[in-house]
């Protein structure tokens, strides 16, 4: 295997491959909301479903042009997902726009969930203590 050492007259060869990881998208408070919505929903995520969950659960009322402007940049950052339902009669004939979480939507999720909680480390704000052993 002497033809493979590498000397003054032939030098090494070496091959790589390399992959580049796509780093998971920051999240903004709405579209961390957004998203948890539609994985509770599970297969009923649309609309006026997404709308009504983010209430129930923060208080928050969304207007429809929002969200839907939320929904259409997650999509386009590859974080959700979009598929037209069957129209039905009680829409007038129109189907349901549903969604889901992608890959990439959960990895930017659980991103920004470990960040948060590196962040809450060491408070506590039960005992209405802050971060006390921060010297400035």
């Amino acid at each position: 295997m002497d033809y493979l050492k590498p000397s003054i007259d032939k030098p090494a060869c070496y091959a790589y491959i390399v992959v580049l990881m796509k780093k998971p998208a920051s999240l903004g408070e709405f579209e961390q909301i957004v998203l948890l919505a539609i994985l509770r929903l599970r297969d009923c995520a649309y609309g006026v479903s997404i709308r009504a969950e983010i209430a129930e659960r923060t208080g928050r009322e969304v207007t429809p042009g929002a969200l839907y402007t939320t929904l259409d940049r997650m999509e386009e950052k590859d974080l959700v997902r979009s598929w037209m339902g069957e129209a039905t009669s009680e829409r007038g004939g129109r189907p349901k726009r549903y969604f889901a979480v992608t890959k990439a939507g959960r990895a930017a999720l659980v991103n920004a969930h470990q960040a948060y909680q590196s962040l809450l480390e060491g408070l506590d704000f039960i005992g209405g203590a802050h971060a006390s052993s921060i010297i400035c």
